[in-house]
Order: structure tokens, then C-alpha cells, then sequence
């Protein structure tokens, strides 16, 4: 399979809740308008930020429907699916689930728990879900932060190399800038290498990489989009300037709690996705109150990514 090589930003989206906890997929279509409103190329869902690991069985395949509906008539916004990692056998079933609702690529992260002992016994993993859906781009999310799998990705390439036919390539989400670029070069740059760090993004422009799967890409797009033309340009210290303000109001998360702040900063754009699931820590309203004052020295509104006129919450 000859698969394409991403470019863009590709939103990781929040999975929107109610108050009481439940999912609320009614604005799933007003959120997809915002990101293709705000030149978004793609959506990489049940991942990390939407919560995939605390959402049922039954809730991601409800996710995965909802936002293949809004994209039966598109054509240029790649949707992808993390169908998970502990279990291989769910995996598999949620990548047959999201192929038959019409998703672009699937994702597949490594288990956390009983933990793959080699990157072969990675590779073989990533070979049997692949294979249940051979007409699909199948993509490897790197993330050893929770996973734990700290092999080199450069091996994980070499052990799925011309085994796994449809193996498009990786969520890099990982600081290791020797094994990204030994992946980029890697058979002429045969694979498709995703970035999936916000805060450098910048560094990772300037190793080769074309496309990005971020948090921040939900409500800060024309941040990255300018500091994107400003490499593209050759004007880089404007580029620095602008992944500097990525890095403040990135900060913001780790000083609020974490990544639930990136609900909070929805919130402030006009898509209330409601808070996370336990055991993620949200804030208070004091908290909230003195977070959106820290949020508006850093000039947000003048980069934020803005609502379309047709969606008013």
C-alpha cells in the first residue's frame, strides 16, 4: 500500500462531556466545524487528550461514529482512530468498527500493562491489528511517557518494514530528535512521521517533518499555521518568537494541573467540552478564574483559533 504523507496540523481532539460525566456528542459536529474553520487537515481521536483510555468498549465506538459522520462528504480531512493497546483483541475489533464507519487511518499504541518485552514482539502486535484491516493506513503512536515502550523507534521500522504492507507510519510523541530523524531518512523517507510534541514544533520543521497531532492545534491553530509560513519563509527568529508563545501558553497546563487545562482553554474559546474523567485532576472556579487572567496577559484572543459564525454555544 502506498500511503500518503500528512502535512498540516492534525487536531487531537477532547472527547466533549457532559456535566454528569457522560460523553456529549451532540457538538461533535460544531467541534469538527472549528477545526476545519481553523484550517485543521485532520482529526487524531481517542487518543490522549480525548480521554481514550477512560472511555468504554461501547462510548470510543460511539466516538468513532460520530465524527465519521461529519466527514462522509469530505474528502481532504483525515480522520484517525487510536483503537488502543492492552487489549489486542478490542483493538482489532474497534479497527474493523471505525474501517466500516469510514475513518482514513487507525492508530495503535503499545500495552501499558503486561508491557511488549522486544520491539519484535511490538512489531507483531502492530502486524495482527494491521492485518485485520488491510485497507487501511495503520500508524504507530509513540508515547514511552505513559506507555513505558522505550525502544527506538528507527527499530520499530525495521522490524514492520515490507512485513506490515500497510504500515503508514508514526505519532511521534517523544523528544528524541536523533531516532525522529533516522526514522524521517529512513528508506528515503518511505514513512509517514507524525510530530507530536506542540512545544517544539519548530525543531522538528527544521528535521523534515511536513504534518503534527496536537492538543493545543484545537485552540491555537493560527499560532502554529503563522510559525509554520515563518519557517517556510525563511524567518526564523519570528518562528522562535511564536514557538515561544506556544511554550507560555503551553506552560499554563502543567501550572493548572495538567492536561485537563486544555478543556479550560476550549472553554475560553466558546466549545465548552466539560471537564476529564477521573483521575485527571480539573479545576476549580476560583482556579479557572485565575487562570483565564494568566490566559489573557499571554494575549490568547490575538492567536486562538475562532468559532464559525454558524456554531453558537
Amino acid at each position: 500500500m502506498k500511503t500518503e504523507h500528512l502535512s498540516g496540523l492534525i487536531a487531537a481532539p477532547f472527547t466533549p462531556m457532559h456535566p454528569d460525566g457522560s460523553i456529549n456528542y451532540d457538538i461533535i459536529p460544531d467541534y469538527y466545524h472549528l477545526l476545519k474553520e481553523n484550517k485543521n487537515t485532520g482529526a487524531f481521536i481517542c487518543g490522549s487528550t480525548g480521554e481514550g483510555v477512560s472511555l468504554t468498549f461501547t462510548e470510543k465506538k460511539a466516538v468513532v461514529q460520530a465524527w465519521a459522520d461529519c466527514i462522509k462528504k469530505e474528502d481532504n480531512f483525515k480522520l484517525i482512530t487510536l483503537v488502543g493497546g492492552n487489549c489486542i483483541e478490542e483493538c482489532i475489533e474497534l479497527a474493523q468498527h471505525a474501517a466500516h464507519a469510514g475513518v482514513y487511518a487507525i492508530a495503535f499504541t503499545s500495552p501499558s500493562y503486561f508491557k511488549p518485552a522486544s520491539v519484535e514482539m511490538l512489531a507483531a502486535m502492530c502486524r495482527k491489528i494491521a492485518a485485520a484491516i488491510p485497507q487501511l493506513p495503520f500508524y504507530y503512536y509513540h508515547i514511552p511517557v505513559l506507555t513505558g515502550a522505550h525502544f527506538p523507534m528507527i527499530e520499530l521500522l525495521k522490524a514492520a518494514d515490507d512485513k506490515i504492507e500497510n504500515f503508514a507510519g508514526i505519532k511521534y510523541t517523544h523528544e528524541d530528535f536523533m531516532d525522529f530523524l533516522s526514522c524521517l531518512r529512513f528508506k528515503e523517507g518511505k514513512y509517514d512521521m507524525l510530530w507530536g510534541r506542540d512545544e517544539n514544533l519548530l525543531s522538528a520543521l527544521i528535521l523534515g517533518t511536513k504534518g503534527g497531532v496536537g492538543s493545543t492545534f484545537n485552540y491555537a491553530a493560527p499560532l502554529y499555521y503563522e510559525l509554520i509560513d515563518a519557517y517556510n519563509s525563511g524567518d526564523v527568529e519570528k518562528a522562535r518568537k511564536l514557538q515561544q508563545q506556544s511554550i507560555d501558553m503551553i506552560a499554563l497546563l502543567g501550572k493548572y494541573g495538567g492536561i485537563a487545562t486544555g478543556k479550560a482553554y476550549m472553554k475560553l474559546i466558546g466549545l465548552d467540552c466539560g471537564a476529564f474523567r477521573m483521575p485527571v485532576k480539573n479545576m476549580n472556579a476560583e482556579q479557572f478564574e485565575r487562570f483565564r487572567k494568566e490566559v489573557e496577559q499571554l494575549h490568547f484572543s490575538n492567536f486562538s483559533s475562532r468559532l464559525p459564525a454558524k456554531v453558537t454555544m
